[in-house]
């Protein structure tokens, strides 16, 4: 017998062995609901249609089985484990998992010494799937690099933090990143049904009659964690006994414990909705900050877009504050930008800081005024043509049209001011307040004016 042969017969449980989960394993009934209804299929995976749609990039590699080194970055409950095991039931390749969160170095190398055997003895590629990739550190992830180089792995990370601040420059030039999304409420509804009307892996084998003011309350509380949703529909259930028509009723009121939320009444595009945001933008236009905070709360609670309520924020502190606190808009510009980069739950501070500076700013419309009084003599005047002096006479044969002829350059005077002729008919849009900032705007252009 060669040393091949010995190789072979010491490695026979090592190759034979898999970690790829199989059907009997995901319709196992002590496994939580949610590991239970893990798709069997691609045909079975909902939403993520961005990434998994039919001609999607990621679609492509996995029908192909041509996976490459990839990062599955979003949050909890989108499917970024189920992603990972779905493509070990498709691939070819064997499949390893680890868990960053309990895996240190040693774990690795023995994860990697056995790829390097199956690659050379069986001529098999090794997926190494990392869940949590985020909490291994840059010594950790160094000791990834030269086989995700050499192609001895492939390497699919999962995370829900931003690979590009959490995973080595190396690791993120070397794969694909794809972002799953949280899932809509119509895909968390699709998948509740699912899992009501399952009766191999789900709760089809109960008796349920599950109100459908429930099931949404569970898809809006959920913010597009399917698997908080599954786990609230799960402890429903198992918790609630059968009614004396035998059914378990899933009530709005069994939602609410499950999930540990109460329902809102808000329509996120119906009457309460405007109504709100109606609300919370009068009252920081009304320099009320109590009244601001407390609708703010209530469209956080209720699952509001933050962006829609930032947007708001912006444009009140254009609107209304304008030029009497001209920091109002660079905070809620900044507010703004911050909610893109976080999110909920910490969103709320900076949006309840923005909110709160608007509302207590001195006011003032003078700017919507002027741009609104200027857009209608646009629409409905005939348009004055740009005063010879004002034209462009940057290029070559301007000055034979004499064009900028007699232009004055402000800064060559005093004040780095001079009167001159600036529109035809000249009318007088922009008039400031005395509030706030702006009053110094008004003396300012009043004493320009005045010589």
């Amino acid at each position: 017998m060669d040393k091949e042969q010995i190789s072979m017969e010491n490695n026979t449980d090592l190759f034979n062995s898999t970690d790829k989960p199989s059907h009997s394993e995901s319709a196992n009934t002590a496994a939580p609901l949610a590991a239970r209804m893990r798709p069997r299929s691609l045909a079975d995976f909902v939403g993520q249609y961005h990434i998994l749609g039919e001609g999607c990039l990621l679609r492509r590699l996995i029908d192909a089985d041509r996976v490459s080194s990839l990062i599955l970055y979003g949050p909890p409950g989108t499917g970024k484990s189920c992603l990972a095991l779905l493509i070990s039931t498709l691939t070819k390749a064997h499949f390893e998992m680890v868990n960053a969160a309990i895996s240190g170095v040693p774990d690795l190398k023995k994860l990697l010494e056995r790829a390097k055997q199956r690659r050379d003895i069986m001529a098999q590629r090794t997926i190494a799937f990392v869940d949590e990739i985020h909490r291994f550190n840059k010594a950790q992830q160094d000791v990834l690099l030269p086989d995700v180089e050499q192609g001895t792995i492939i390497l699919i990370g999962a995370t829900t933090h931003n690979p590009f601040f959490y995973v080595i420059p190396a690791l993120i030039s070397r794969s694909q990143i794809f972002e799953l999304k949280p899932h809509a409420e119509a895909d968390v509804l699709r998948i509740l049904e699912q899992a009501l009307a399952d009766r191999e892996r789900g709760l089809g084998q109960f008796a349920v009659q599950a109100d459908p003011e429930a099931l949404r309350h569970l898809c809006r509380v959920s913010d597009g964690d399917a698997r908080r949703a599954l786990n609230a529909l799960e402890v429903g259930v198992l918790s609630t006994p059968p009614a004396a028509d035998g059914l378990i009723h899933f009530s709005v009121a069994v939602a609410e414990e499950s999930i540990q939320k109460k329902v809102m009444r808000y329509d996120r595009g119906g009457d309460d909705h405007y109504d709100t945001i109606s609300a919370f933008i009068k009252s920081m236009r009304g320099s009320d900050p109590d009244a601001a905070v407390y609708w703010l709360a209530k469209m956080i609670y209720a699952g509001e877009d933050a962006r829609f309520i930032a947007r708001r924020i912006v444009i009140c502190a254009a609107e209304d504050v304008g030029n009497a606190d001209p920091h109002a808009l660079m905070l809620a510009t900044a507010a703004f930008q911050t909610v893109e980069l976080i999110g909920f739950p910490e969103a709320r501070i900076p949006l309840a800081q923005a909110a709160i500076y608007v509302a207590c700013a001195p006011k003032s419309n003078a700017s919507y005024l002027a741009i609104e009084a200027a857009a209608q003599d646009v629409a409905s005047e005939p348009s004055r043509e740009v005063p010879q002096h004002l034209k462009n006479a940057s290029y070559k044969g301007a000055k034979t049209l004499e064009r900028g002829k007699g232009y004055q350059y402000a800064h060559d005077f005093e004040q780095h001011y001079v009167k001159q002729e600036y529109m035809p008919r000249k009318k007088i849009y922009f008039q400031p307040s005395a509030m706030g900032y702006e009053k110094n705007i008004g003396a300012w252009l009043s004493r320009l004016r005045k010589e």
